[in-house]
């Protein structure tokens, strides 16, 4: 029997309120992170991701309220991460209420810190965020809220966090973000055939057809998306009947509908 697949709302925060924009630019906010995660969680979401993508120490403390209001919402797992650089701050988060934490440039800047993660809560609760954009000879790592570039190989990294303890990757396409015109399926593909860990497709999904295609072609064991949730264009419910009529196995399914 295949692994079902998941599906996972994000909500991108400055802290304290839900934001989102176009390729990492252009943020405005839409509301309050807990009324949405509440939301999801009725809607049959599968886990939900929160991100503190402005992760400025004067944030922090906010965040973790933040985090707080969103797990006492939710009966599902919970991720949080932004601005996570030491075991001190995993804990913060995970004291607040997350399952798992997700890091991104601090495990670039120094991966030993996805092993430091996985020995104090075990793999399963270690994602590694990979924000990606395409290069003339592949794909490349950027980080700081895709405003700098690493010098970093996608799949190289990936292999190389999940080596050091990631338990999951959560691999974004810059090129995509936002705009609605689907997952980039040969990146997700490249990254899901390069590792032994489940991989989180994130970046351009509009149509429940871009899901079917990040799972059959992308390879990918969970999808990930915000706006088109936010505004409810694409409901849980009917993303899920949908992709069980297309033999794609989900998960909390009441009813399929033919592909």
């Amino acid at each position: 029997m295949s692994l079902a697949r998941r599906i996972i709302p994000c909500l991108d925060t400055d802290g304290e309120s839900v934001v989102k924009g176009v390729q990492f630019r252009g943020l405005r906010r839409q509301g309050d992170p807990a009324e949405f995660a509440a939301r999801y969680d009725r809607e049959g979401a599968d886990e939900i991701v929160v991100l503190d993508i402005a992760a400025s120490r004067d944030r922090r403390p906010t965040f973790l309220e933040t985090i707080r209001r969103v797990a006492n919402s939710l009966s599902i797992p919970l991720t949080a991460g932004g601005g996570i650089r030491t075991l001190d701050d995993a804990r913060a988060v995970v004291s607040a209420g997350a399952d798992k934490v997700t890091v991104n440039t601090a495990a670039v800047e120094r991966p030993e810190l996805l092993a430091e993660l996985a020995a104090e809560f075990g793999s399963q609760a270690v994602v590694l965020a990979i924000d990606a954009r395409r290069s003339e000879s592949g794909w490349q790592v950027w980080t700081r809220g895709a405003r700098e570039p690493a010098g970093l190989d996608v799949v190289a990294w990936a292999i190389e966090g999940a080596r050091q303890g990631a338990g999951e990757i959560l691999l974004t396409s810059i090129d995509r973000d936002g705009t609605r015109s689907g997952f980039d399926l040969e990146l997700t593909a490249a990254v899901s055939g390069a590792v032994g860990v489940p991989v989180i497709a994130s970046g351009g999904a509009e149509t429940p057809q871009h899901f079917r295609e990040v799972f059959e072609e992308g390879r990918a064991d969970a999808a990930l998306a915000a706006s088109i949730f936010h505004e409810n264009l694409v409901p849980i419910a009917g993303l899920k009947r949908f992709l069980a009529g297309c033999g794609v196995t989900v998960r909390q399914l009441s009813g399929a509908q033919r592909c």
